[in-house]
């Protein structure tokens, strides 16, 4: 009767963990496969592309409005303390927060983690960028409006607030692609 209990909440944690890294598999190499999904030429783009605005509550519990960083690009960086894909990226997103921090704006979300998890992940790997975290109630409609199928999600943000590209688990291509973004 043990075994069988413990089997089947082994069985039901692993499942879980599945759920909450995304839909889709990662391969076991740095080359992790990423959905890239481009959002329309900031020419081009209509209200449609502007990024939805939201308010989440920071590491001090002030209220942050993403609108509030308008003028630099802004990282969304959708994580959890969880996932191993999300802590792996961070040396290269602290690399490239450090070279272009002057034209560089980067949001961490936290998602699925309670605020003390959050918080400790935060002190441990030494995150220097803003940090907010998303209560469970809010992440369906927030995972919704900017294409969070798994974890990391990161989308850029332009300096006017529309959508530029969402790229979906860890990548070094999204890290190329900063260092050709700010080479304009």
């Amino acid at each position: 009767m043990k075994k069988t209990f413990l089997t089947f909440a082994l069985l039901s944690v692993t499942l879980s963990l599945v759920a909450a890294c995304g839909t889709r598999s990662q391969k076991a190499t740095p080359e992790a496969e990423a959905v890239v999904q481009q959002a329309p030429d900031s020419e081009q783009a209509t209200d449609s592309s502007l990024a939805p605005d939201f308010e989440l509550p920071d590491l001090q519990g002030n209220p942050l409005k993403l609108s509030s960083l308008r003028g630099k690009y802004v990282i969304l960086d959708f994580w959890g303390s969880w996932c191993p894909w999300c802590i792996k990226g961070f040396p290269s997103m602290k690399a490239s927060y450090a070279k272009y921090k002057d034209r560089l704006e980067i949001l961490g979300i936290d998602c699925r983690d309670s605020e003390t998890k959050w918080k400790a992940a935060v002190e441990e790997y030494e995150l220097p960028w803003l940090q907010v975290r998303c209560p469970d109630s809010e992440l369906q409609q927030l995972a919704q409006q900017y294409h969070v199928e798994g974890f990391p999600t990161k989308v850029v943000v332009s300096p006017e607030g529309k959508l530029a590209k969402v790229v979906v688990g860890e990548d070094p291509a999204f890290y190329s692609y900063l260092d050709t973004l700010f080479a304009k």
